[in-house]
Formats: structure tokens, sequence, C-alpha cells
């Protein structure tokens, strides 16, 4: 299914296939570990982070029959709940192309991820398709805001078949998982951290900023459609598919 993520001065074909995730109880899953070198981040860059939600406009309101949210950084769906509520999520989607124009730089970052919507961390990790002036950039990376992310050198192409997942396996122990089924490699890193909230999970298309099981429907997910300032849409956020897609479309920049 094919997604279209648009910035006037560079595009992004945006493709979340399969977006699926949170469950309450999580199997290991076995992966192959491809070591890397992780590549730099780019001075006052963090991509990940927290929700960011507009001042002076109500957190939720109901559209169609579902709470929906607004936030300048945020676009997708998150499922929220109290602390301890979650221990899985999971997404695929296929690797956007950033046709960069221009001297400026852009970035734009896809991910799944526990926590970020009503609490102070996020587990996450995901794939960027920036643009450095007129060169598009591509990368894989893992978070655990509010630590800096850390980039993974494997090399990562428009149209590739990512998937990502992030699990709780009890006690202070988080496994994130991102793989680009095409490149054929996958990075397995082992977290351990305890006091996370995991009161949410998400999948995200996100602006950054410097500062497989169908979601159920139980959930009833919030969607979130990302704003400017002054909760004029910036893009839009589809319903979720019978089969747990959903696309998010770039509206404007401004």
């Amino acid at each position: 299914m094919a997604r279209r993520w648009r910035i006037p001065l560079a595009s992004l074909a945006l493709a979340f296939g399969s977006v699926f995730a949170v469950a309450t109880s999580a199997s290991a899953a076995t992966v192959t570990h491809h070591p890397a070198s992780p590549v730099a981040t780019p001075a006052g860059f963090q991509p990940g982070g927290l929700m960011v939600r507009p001042g002076g406009f109500t957190n939720l309101t109901t559209r169609a029959g579902h709470a929906t949210a607004l936030s300048t950084n945020w676009s997708g769906y998150a499922a929220t709940g109290g602390n301890g509520a979650f221990t899985s999520v999971s997404a695929s989607w296929t690797e956007p192309t950033a046709t960069c124009g221009g001297h400026s730089n852009q970035y734009s970052s896809f991910w799944a991820g526990l926590d970020g919507f009503n609490s102070n961390s996020v587990e996450q990790t995901g794939t960027d398709a920036d643009c450095s002036g007129s060169t598009p950039v591509y990368y894989g990376w893992y978070e655990m805001y509010p630590a800096f992310p850390v980039n993974f050198s494997n090399p990562v192409r428009p149209g590739d078949h990512m998937s990502a997942s992030v699990t709780f396996s009890g006690s202070s122990t988080f496994t994130l998982v991102l793989q680009d089924a095409t490149q054929g490699w996958t990075q397995n890193i082992v977290q351990n951290q305890t006091g996370l909230a995991r009161s949410s999970a998400e999948v995200i298309t996100e602006a950054p900023s410097s500062g497989g099981r169908v979601l159920p429907r139980t959930q009833n997910p919030t969607e979130i459609i990302m704003v400017d300032n002054s909760g004029k849409q910036k893009d839009s956020t589809s319903a979720i598919s019978s089969t747990g897609a959903f696309s998010n479309t770039w509206l404007r920049s401004t």
C-alpha cells in the first residue's frame, strides 16, 4: 500500500504497511545481530522524543467516534493506559524516498515505541529519511529518551522493507529490534532501565526537532494529527484499516 509524506522542499513517499502493536505479553524473537559502528548524529538534532502538544489547545478531542490528539511533532496512532499497561509494540513500513531541494537540512523519522505520549521517557527504534542540503540521507537508530539516540551504520535505502519492535521482558529489560529485510541486517539492542511507565505504545511519523498482531480494537487507540503552534493542520492521519495499516499524508509546511 503506497503512502505519501510530502514536504514542499523535499518529498517523502511513506509506506506504513502492517502497523501493529501493543500486547500485554510478548515472546522473544530470534534475530541476527550485525554489529555496526554508529554514525554521528548532526549537532543539535535528536530524532525521537516526547510528543509535543501545541499550547492553548485541548489535549484530546473526538472525531469519528474515537479520540484525536494534536501534536506539533507526531502523527500516527497511540494506545494509552495506566503504568505498566504495555509490554510490546511493533510495526513495518517501506522506507520513504526523500527528494531534497535547496540548501537547508530537513528531517523526518518513522518509528515504533513505548511511552512518550503521557510520560517523560520513550523507548523507540526506527529510521530517518533526511535531507543534508540537497543530499538525501537514510539511516536506522534506537533511543532510550531522554538519552541521546544511537544511529546505526547499516545501509538503509528508499524502498527497503523495514520492521521495528520494542519489547519489555520483565524487571528492567527492554529489547529494541530494527530489521531491514531488503538489505539483510537486523539490529537487536538490549537496554536495562528501571522506573519507566510503559503507559503508551505508538507507531509514529515524526517531524524531529532539536530539542505481528493487529492493534487490538479494544485499546481504542488515539489518532494523532500534526499541527503548527496555531493549531493549523500540517498532515492527515487515516483510519486504521482491517489489516492494521494507516497512512500519514503531508499537507503543508507553513
